[in-house]
């Protein structure tokens, strides 16, 4: 199957119906809150979706999504190649959907106005929530060392004298 560009808005009902595939790409520039997170500025995200209706009847949209991103290490601040690849579930919420009910293998989507879903969205949220909360190079390959991240010698605080120690002399007479 060859690599198409994703829709930018899904009805999942018809495309449950259909049982559409989709083994596509979107452009990183189009995905804006992950590119403030990423150096990088160029490359797709790879995608697969397939819509379909389980057994309970639900609908359901579910994929992967992959790409390369370039972080930022915090420990020395060089460039750090962080592969981000999430698998996804989602079932459309409507009126009548009673959201404690789903099954947990399905996060519950809201539909916009016109009963469709933001794919990009949705793509987008999910790889931000798969990027590491504090990017590091593994500790051998990071070009700052265990022992240059100590900075002095940390000496003890001067002892404050107790201020109940006049109590404790008055309670021994």
């Amino acid at each position: 199957m060859r690599k198409v560009k994703l829709p930018l808005t899904l009805d999942p009902v018809k495309a449950a119906q259909r049982r559409d595939d989709y083994d596509g790409m979107v452009p990183v520039t189009e995905l804006t809150r992950l590119m403030e997170l990423s150096e990088a500025r160029q490359g797709e995200v790879d995608v697969q979706l397939h819509c379909g209706v389980d057994a309970q009847g639900l609908v359901f949209t579910s994929g992967k999504a992959a790409v390369e991103l370039e972080l930022v290490c915090q420990r020395c601040n060089g460039p750090l190649s962080f592969l981000a690849e999430v698998d996804f579930a989602y079932t459309p919420v409507f009126a009548k959907t009673v959201i404690e009910e789903l099954p947990e293998a399905y996060e519950p989507v809201d539909l916009d106005e016109n009963g469709e879903i933001d794919v990009r969205k949705l793509i987008e949220d999910e790889l931000i929530l798969a990027l590491p909360l504090v990017a590091m190079h593994a500790q051998d390959q990071c070009a700052v060392s265990s022992s240059e991240m100590s900075f002095g010698k940390i000496e003890p605080a001067d002892e404050r004298p107790n201020p109940f120690a006049v109590l404790e002399q008055l309670k021994k007479k």
